[in-house]
């Protein structure tokens, strides 16, 4: 680890909050000492204390750098953030050259993908969370950062390029609400867990049709407020910075705040639909023929004119869909 030994230690905790656990955990007191580099500051100890505790001065200097190391490998760096995806031309079932060169997808843009059942649109996902290098059936390239992406995306258990959110989510696990966010919080070593648990719980009820507490098992939760808890925990929460959309059109939640809420959070979201809501909703839509790419067609102001009346028809299917759930004779709605 880099200018470990000359950084002061109150430096070192601005850069590393999670060295305090460190500290704590290994018995060093460092109140009032934050000013001291880690040399300074094992210097100053008691000879007697250092001989009666054991401490190998050299051994917990080398324990610090790999504690920093490994923390930022799982939590993640800056420089990780991911700005753009490029995907490079390729070929389709036939070997025939895609019908285009090059698409780069931007941080918070919404990308929809549209084809027939079986056309290829699980294998472009395939290509982007491999982040390809000429290396997959459709010998596409994936750039990152419009760049050759690091290996880890690839092989890396924690740091995944994709996180993937589909209508079929099932809870096995008997805890709460705020038990199963708590978990998911506390793997990340997020700060002010509290603040965070609930404004997740608060995003999820935002998007689900029916509201759920922070008590409710998340076995009890309908298939809506999973998928509602889901993508509130995964926007907030998934260090994944691309999110794979599938299907969703039937999912009881607020698509358009969901989409909002993951684009806020400064993700880039593929969206596989046949919904035409959700398709023009997006910023570009691929269409995807043959295996292959066939047209990418950005979303043109008269269609988002169209998107306008669909959502109002939209609106009103769902008036009348509550009316029904609640035993209401159904009338026109004005």
């Amino acid at each position: 680890m880099k200018n470990l030994e000359i950084k002061k230690i109150s430096e070192l905790l601005s850069e590393f909050p999670f060295l305090s656990a460190f500290f704590n955990d290994n018995g060093l007191e460092i109140e009032g000492k934050e000013e001291l580099t880690l040399p300074e500051y094992f210097a100053a100890l008691d000879e007697d204390e250092i001989e009666d505790r054991a401490i190998d001065v050299d051994n917990l200097m080398f324990q610090i750098g790999e504690f920093i190391e490994q923390m930022i490998a799982f939590l993640g760096k800056d420089e990780d953030i991911v700005k753009t995806v490029t995907i490079l031309q390729g070929t389709d079932k036939s070997g025939n050259k895609e019908d285009f060169e090059k698409l780069e997808i931007h941080q918070g843009e919404i990308i929809s993908i549209v084809g027939p059942t079986g056309s290829g649109k699980s294998r472009l996902l395939g290509d982007i969370e491999w982040v390809a290098q000429n290396d997959t059936p459709t010998s596409r390239k994936i750039l990152i950062n419009n760049d050759i992406p690091d290996k880890k995306w690839r092989f890396s258990s924690s740091d995944k390029l994709v996180a993937q959110l589909s209508q079929n989510m099932n809870f096995v696990m008997d805890l709460s609400v705020f038990e199963f966010v708590e978990l998911h919080a506390e793997s990340r070593l997020v700060e002010n867990k509290e603040i965070i648990i609930k404004r997740i719980i608060d995003k999820a009820n935002d998007l689900a049709g029916e509201k759920f507490s922070p008590d409710t098992p998340i076995t009890s939760l309908s298939g809506g407020q999973s998928r509602a808890l889901m993508i509130a925990d995964t926007a907030i929460l998934s260090k994944s910075p691309i999110i794979l959309i599938d299907e969703i059109e039937n999912a009881g939640i607020d698509r358009k705040r969901a989409l909002k809420l993951l684009i806020s959070e400064d993700k880039i979201v593929l969206m596989a639909t046949h919904d035409p809501i959700l398709a023009l909703m997006g910023n570009k839509r691929i269409v995807i023929k043959n295996g292959g790419i066939h047209k990418i067609i950005e979303t043109t102001d008269q269609e988002r004119e169209i998107l306008n009346e669909l959502e109002k028809l939209d609106k009103t299917l769902s008036a009348y869909r509550t009316k029904l759930r609640s035993g209401e004779i159904i009338e026109k709605i004005s």
